[in-house]
C-alpha cells in the first residue's frame, strides 16, 4: 500500500477530538436514509463519529479507513465499533454486495483513483443499495474567488494539499451515473444562496 505511510502522516497531524465539517447537516442527511438494521459501510470513517451515529439509530456498521491512525482513534472513543484498515489502491477486502448503504463523506475528494474507487464501491454495495455521498463544492462563487484572489487560488488549489478531486454538481453528477448508479439526486448545501459549499449526493446502485 505506498499511499499508507502518505495518510498515516497525513492522520499524525490532525488533533485528535474535532468534529468533522458541517457534522449536524451531513448527520441529518445520513440518517434520513437509515433505518434499524440497515447495513452500512463508513467509507473513510475518520475518528467514527458518523460510524457511532448510525451504530445509535440501530445501523450495522462497518467502519474503513486507507490508515490505521483514525482506526486506533475511533475504536478509543467508541469501544465495540467494528472497524477495518482497507487498501486505498487496491481491492478492500468486502465481500461483494455486502451493504445496503455506503456512506462516504468528504472521501471522493482525496482519492486519486476514482474510477477504481467508484468499481469497488460499486461491487460492495447490492443492487438496489444506496451511495449517500458528501463533497466540496467547487462552484461559480469557489471560481470566481479563486480567479480574484491569490490567496484564494493558493488555498483551493494547493499543489501539496491532500484534496485530489474538485466537482460541482453537474461533474458529480455524471461521474456517479457513468459507475451504473440511478435515481441520483445532488444538492448543493452550507452557505448562502449562491455560495454553497457542500454538495449532498444520494443514489442507488442499478440492478445491472
Amino acid at each position: 500500500m505506498p499511499s499508507r505511510s502518505y495518510h498515516e502522516e497525513l492522520w499524525r497531524e490532525i488533533p485528535p477530538g474535532l468534529e468533522p465539517e458541517h457534522f449536524a447537516l451531513r448527520l441529518r442527511f445520513l440518517l434520513a436514509a437509515i433505518a434499524p438494521g440497515t447495513r452500512v459501510l463508513d467509507l473513510g470513517c475518520g475518528e467514527g463519529a458518523f460510524a457511532a451515529q448510525l451504530t445509535r439509530a440501530g445501523a450495522e456498521v462497518l467502519a474503513v479507513d486507507v490508515a490505521e491512525e483514525p482506526l486506533l482513534r475511533a475504536r478509543a472513543r467508541n469501544p465495540g465499533l467494528r472497524t477495518q484498515l482497507i487498501d486505498g489502491e487496491g481491492e478492500w477486502g468486502i465481500a461483494d454486495a455486502s451493504f445496503d448503504v455506503v456512506w462516504a463523506g468528504e472521501v471522493i475528494e482525496h482519492v486519486a483513483d476514482t474510477s477504481r474507487w467508484l468499481s469497488e464501491l460499486r461491487r460492495v454495495l447490492r443492487s438496489g443499495g444506496r451511495l449517500l455521498l458528501s463533497t466540496p463544492q467547487l462552484g461559480r462563487a469557489q471560481l470566481l474567488s479563486a480567479a480574484l484572489s491569490r490567496g484564494a487560488f493558493a488555498r483551493r488549489f494547493d499543489p501539496q494539499g491532500d484534496h485530489l478531486r474538485h466537482n460541482d454538481r453537474t461533474t458529480l453528477s455524471a461521474l456517479i451515473t457513468s459507475f451504473g448508479f440511478e435515481q441520483l439526486s445532488v444538492r448543493r448545501a452550507a452557505g448562502p444562496p449562491g455560495a454553497r459549499r457542500l454538495l449532498l449526493a444520494s443514489a442507488v446502485r442499478s440492478r445491472f
